[in-house]
């Protein structure tokens, strides 16, 4: 397994999946190498077939899968994205973007070095194409643990998160505000799915877009801050997913769009206190979903519940890494349309 390879000079998007119940799709992929940054008028006026942005094998089966979404219409709608390098930029003026987690500055330059070293010690192992999956998974359980440790041990407040998201150049893509707001408006839930750190990410929203969106959930890991303000523990998980994958990049880096992919998900209960990491995203975590935290105002209206949000059966799922596509799992989707971001 491996991330899918990034060009410095543009923004690549697949959209995979192609699935409409009973009938299964042979997968489709659409491919471009510039940003769409326009939102509703641009994705009416999309015709995969005939932009020379877009490359789809089969766009009559993209086709059938977008009339059977609006056919549906908004209320069978839902949107599961990730957030690091899919709502955010992975190229920021020619550089790499930050993340969630790496943007954090504990304001104690001796834990920064510590965290980096483990990034550079773990990352290689996390896109390797060689270790197998179960190995992989439980490696990226150490990584997320040592790390969430460290932050603990080191003294992290939320003042720190503060001053850390407003020094960072994490970039929102063009067009995400838009998004944002064509969904709230048509009351059709986004659910940001990270293997990053919810308050860092709230706080990212909080500064960079100013506003808070009632339709928005996060699933993340989450702090546990006392009453000055320092972090003590994080709060845990009940679920976790083991992708076991079988495809044709198996057994080396993804060279060009693979024809198949296989996720079986293997459910075990979790004790408190376990992590969110890149491999184990799922939508049976939707139960811990946490709606925005707005100190600049909670938005009108409730928060659309669990339940109901289970009942939207058709999914538009954003992510950057082969292991989001299996943050819709669990989730009984009659139609799903898997868009990875390059």
């Amino acid at each position: 397994m491996s991330y899918l390879p990034r060009s410095s000079s543009g923004s690549s998007v697949i959209i995979s999946s192609i699935i409409i119940k009973p009938v299964r799709f042979p997968r489709v992929w659409c491919c471009t190498h510039t940003p769409i940054n326009q939102t509703q008028t641009a994705m009416e006026q999309l015709d995969p077939s005939k932009s020379s942005q877009v490359v789809v094998p089969h766009p009559h089966l993209l086709h059938a899968k977008i009339s059977s979404i609006r056919m549906a219409g908004h209320s069978k709608l839902q949107i599961i994205a990730d957030f690091d390098a899919t709502l955010t930029k992975y190229w920021v003026n020619g550089c790499r973007g930050q993340s969630s987690h790496g943007l954090l500055q504990q304001g104690n330059p001796e834990y920064d070095v510590k965290r980096r070293e483990l990034y550079d010690y773990y990352h290689p192992l996390e896109i390797s194409p060689s270790i197998p999956i179960e190995e992989k998974a439980k490696l990226m359980e150490e990584w997320w643990g040592k790390t969430h440790a460290l932050l603990i041990e080191g003294g992290l407040t939320y003042d720190a998160i503060t001053k850390s998201v407003a020094n960072s150049m994490i970039t929102f893509r063009e067009g995400v505000v838009e998004l944002f707001e064509f969904l709230e408006a048509r009351d059709i839930p986004v659910l940001i799915f990270s293997a990053g750190l919810a308050d860092v990410i709230e706080e990212v929203l909080r500064q960079k877009l100013h506003r808070s969106f009632k339709n928005i959930k996060i699933v993340s890991n989450r702090m546990i801050f006392d009453g000055d303000g320092h972090l003590v523990s994080f709060k845990g998980i009940l679920l976790i997913a083991m992708f076991l994958v079988r495809s044709s990049f198996e057994s080396g880096p993804i060279q060009t769009c693979p024809s198949s992919i296989l996720f079986v998900a293997s459910w075990v209960i979790l004790t408190p206190g376990k992590t969110i990491h890149v491999l184990n995203k799922n939508e049976h975590a939707l139960d811990m979903a946490g709606p925005l935290h707005d100190e600049l105002g909670d938005s009108d209206g409730p928060n659309e519940d669990s339940a109901s949000v289970k009942k939207r059966t058709n999914v538009l799922l954003l992510g950057d890494h082969i292991g989001d596509l299996g943050m819709s799992d669990g989730l009984d989707y009659e139609t799903r349309i898997s868009v990875g971001f390059l």
